[in-house]
C-alpha cells in the first residue's frame, strides 16, 4: 500500500466518510415537541440506516481501496472504484428522498442535512473526481528529482533515483579537445583533429534527431503496465504509484517508451493523468 498513490479526491472522499459517520448520530428528523432518535434507531427510519449511512461507507471504502489495486483486477466484471461510484451515487440519491419525504408533522434534522451534504460531495467526487485537475493532484506532495540529465549523459549527484547512465567522463588533459558524449547505445565519434579535412567533419557528424523529444520524469497515478517494446502484448513490468520512471521516447500520438529503475525499458500505452516531474 502507497500512500502516495491517493489523490486530493481522495482526500474529500475519506472527509465526507468522516462527515457522514458524524451525522449518523445526530437527530435524523426533529420536532419542537423534543428530540428523535438517530438514524441508528432502524425501527424508526427502517431503511434509512443502510440505504444512505452504510451505502456511504462501504462506497468511500471502495473508491479509496480501488487506489491500491490494479486496474485489471475486477469484481464481477467491474473494479472497485466503478462499484464506488455506483453505491456513492445510491446514498446520495436516498439522501434526497430522505430530505423530499420527510413528514409533514416533522422537521429535518441536521443528520439528514449533514448526510445529504457529504453523499453528495462522495458522488461529486466519484464521478468528476478523475476531471478535474484540483482533486486529480497527488494528495501527498512528492519532493520533485532534480532536472533530468539527457538520456544517456553523465547522472549528476542526488539527480534522480540513480538511473544507469553513461560511465564517468574521463578527465582529458588540459587543452586538448574533449570528446562528445555518445547518443545512448550509439558509438562516440572521435572529435575533430587538426588534420582533418572538412569532408570528414562533415561524414563524421551525428545525424539529427528525428522527433522533437526531450526526456521527462513521470509517475503514474495508478499501477500500469509495461509492454515490451517490440509491440507485442507480452508484459514486462508493472509501473507502480509514487515512483518517478524516465520517459525517453515517444510512440505514436500517446504511448511512450519507459525505463524502469532496473533498467528495463518499455512500451507505456496508458499515459492518461500521468504527472510530469
Amino acid at each position: 500500500m502507497n500512500i502516495r498513490s491517493l489523490t486530493r479526491g481522495d482526500g474529500v472522499v475519506i472527509g465526507a466518510a468522516a462527515l457522514l459517520f458524524i451525522a449518523s448520530f445526530f437527530d435524523f428528523y426533529s420536532t419542537t415537541g423534543g428530540d428523535l432518535p438517530s438514524a441508528w434507531d432502524t425501527d424508526a427510519y427502517r431503511l434509512v440506516l443502510p440505504s444512505v449511512f452504510l451505502l456511504g461507507f462501504i462506497a468511500a471504502g471502495l473508491l479509496v481501496a480501488g487506489r491500491f489495486q490494479p486496474e485489471s483486477r475486477k469484481v464481477i466484471g467491474m473494479p472497485l472504484s466503478a462499484w464506488g461510484t455506483v453505491l456513492a451515487v445510491s446514498a446520495a440519491w436516498s439522501a434526497l428522498w430522505a430530505l423530499i419525504t420527510c413528514p409533514s408533522t416533522l422537521d429535518l434534522g441536521a443528520g439528514a442535512v449533514i448526510a445529504f451534504l457529504a453523499t453528495l460531495a462522495l458522488a461529486g467526487v466519484a464521478v468528476f473526481g478523475a476531471k478535474v485537475p484540483a482533486l486529480a493532484g497527488s494528495l501527498v506532495p512528492e519532493a520533485r528529482p532534480a532536472a533530468p540529465q539527457p538520456y544517456g549523459g553523465q547522472p549528476q549527484p542526488g539527480a534522480g533515483y540513480g538511473y544507469p547512465g553513461g560511465q564517468q567522463q574521463q578527465q582529458q588533459p588540459y587543452g586538448s579537445t574533449p570528446q562528445p558524449v555518445p547518443p545512448y547505445g550509439g558509438t562516440p565519434t572521435p572529435a575533430p583533429g587538426p588534420h582533418d579535412s572538412g569532408a570528414g567533419h562533415q561524414a563524421a557528424a551525428t545525424p539529427a534527431p528525428a522527433a522533437d523529444f526531450s526526456p521527462f520524469w513521470f509517475a503514474v497515478p495508478v499501477a500500469r503496465p509495461l509492454f515490451a517494446e517490440d509491440g507485442s502484448p507480452t508484459q514486462i513490468a508493472e509501473l507502480a504509484p509514487g515512483t518517478w520512471y524516465l520517459a525517453v521516447e515517444q510512440r505514436g500520438a500517446a504511448a511512450l517508451v519507459a525505463q524502469t529503475q532496473d533498467g528495463r525499458r518499455g512500451i507505456l500505452s496508458d499515459t492518461s493523468g500521468i504527472q510530469r516531474g
